[in-house]
């Protein structure tokens, strides 16, 4: 559209308004989105509820910097821990800002005692900073941009072993993703975070949860963390929170919070009003009964699809996981063709590396567009999209 913008993306597509489920390009050619903006527009386009609340708060107070506390902040930090656990909030602009955060965070914590490393798993993803990208596995990611943070040691996820041999008397806290999200759309088991959580404890290292992707009601629960019971002594947030507008958070348990003193860290935007405001309207949703426990039935009945496809096209599909609206399938071969295969079908979706196509609707998708789905994605199958590459 332009040749102004570097050159980073591959974008071959204008979009030009939304609304539900649904995308519509400059051309007028209507989209199904099970992209949702890479799980940002939990809510679709054009949510009566959120617009108001932005409306409303643009004509009020637009912002002030953290200098001042507003209404829209104040509420939303306590909205957050109610439905959390008893911590105080940082508000940032972005999940990787978050994530800069926690990790700034837990070495000023485990300043006094040496504890300035971090232990990170395979197949991570936690952002493109400088701090957040030496945490993120992918190499293709890190190694341009190198050297990055020292004292970063990488395991297996699902191996106790190696994370107890990993984690010492230098670490300052274990970081991951309950479910990977780029990294190919991997749940935890719950039985490796309750082993997470039981080495941390022994040998004094903090537990982090990094869920800018798969918290807020993104896999049927309101946070993932609750599918195995394990609670983290700190939680990043970000995508759905705003409601289409940047914004983060960053909860740290009570007990940790006398740690930081002011000035440790800051931020000019993170917490601004017209994005808090949009939060709590995306709060309300969240909490109104029975909505996260419908986004698990059809997480199950999108799952459900899948596996038959899978059945049916064994020869392709290697793989169906995730939880909730965050499903993965892995492929035989390269899910390019998948998408390429959908895009004609006026479908979008992501990937989650070569071989994953990587389904994140938006949390309000109907089942009748999960079928829509699941139909495009046989037909686009049948046509041989998907299947392992002949040497």
């Amino acid at each position: 559209m332009t040749t102004a913008l570097l050159p980073i993306y591959e974008r071959d597509l204008t979009l030009v308004k939304g609304k539900g489920s649904r995308l519509w390009d400059k051309d007028g050619r209507e989209w199904l989105d099970f992209a949702a903006g890479i799980a940002v527009n939990g809510f679709g386009y054009g949510d009566r509820q959120i617009v108001k609340a932005i409306k409303k708060q643009v004509d009020t107070l637009m912002h002030t910097s953290n200098l001042f506390h507003t209404e829209p902040a104040s509420a939303l930090a306590e909205r957050l821990v109610k439905l959390a656990f008893p911590s105080k909030v940082f508000f940032t602009n972005s999940g990787t800002e978050a994530f800069e955060g926690a990790m700034k965070f837990a070495r000023r914590i485990g300043k006094e005692q040496g504890r300035t490393e971090y232990v990170a798993f395979e197949n991570s993803f936690h952002g493109r900073t400088m701090g957040a990208l030496s945490l993120t596995w992918t190499a293709k990611y890190r190694e341009p941009f190198e050297p990055l943070i020292p004292g970063v040691r990488f395991v297996p996820r699902g191996d106790l072993a190696a994370v107890a041999a990993a984690v010492s008397e230098k670490t300052a806290a274990v970081m991951l993703e309950p479910v990977q999200g780029e990294g190919g759309i991997r749940p935890a088991a719950p039985e490796f975070l309750k082993g997470l959580e039981a080495i941390c404890r022994e040998k004094g290292a903090l537990l982090v949860f990094d869920e800018i992707q798969c918290g807020l009601g993104r896999t049927g629960k309101m946070f993932a963390y609750q599918h195995s019971g394990v609670v983290p002594d700190m939680l990043t947030l970000a995508k759905p929170l705003g409601g289409g507008l940047p914004m983060g958070a960053l909860l740290l348990k009570d007990s940790l919070a006398p740690a930081l003193k002011v000035g440790d860290h800051g931020t000019t935007f993170g917490g601004n009003p017209v994005c808090a405001a949009a939060a709590l309207a995306v709060l309300d949703h969240l909490e109104a009964p029975g909505f996260v426990d419908d986004i698990a039935a059809r997480g199950l009945y999108l799952v459900r699809g899948l596996k038959k496809l899978a059945r049916v096209h064994k020869d392709k599909i290697a793989d169906v996981r995730g939880l909730g609206l965050m499903v993965g399938v892995e492929f035989r071969g390269e899910a390019a063709s998948v998408l390429k295969g959908l895009r004609a079908k006026g479908i979008l979706a992501t990937k989650a590396g070569d071989k994953v196509l990587r389904l994140l609707p938006p949390l309000v998708v109907k089942r009748g567009d999960i079928r829509t789905l699941l139909a495009a994605l046989d037909e686009v199958l049948k046509q041989g999209a998907g299947a392992e590459s002949q040497p």
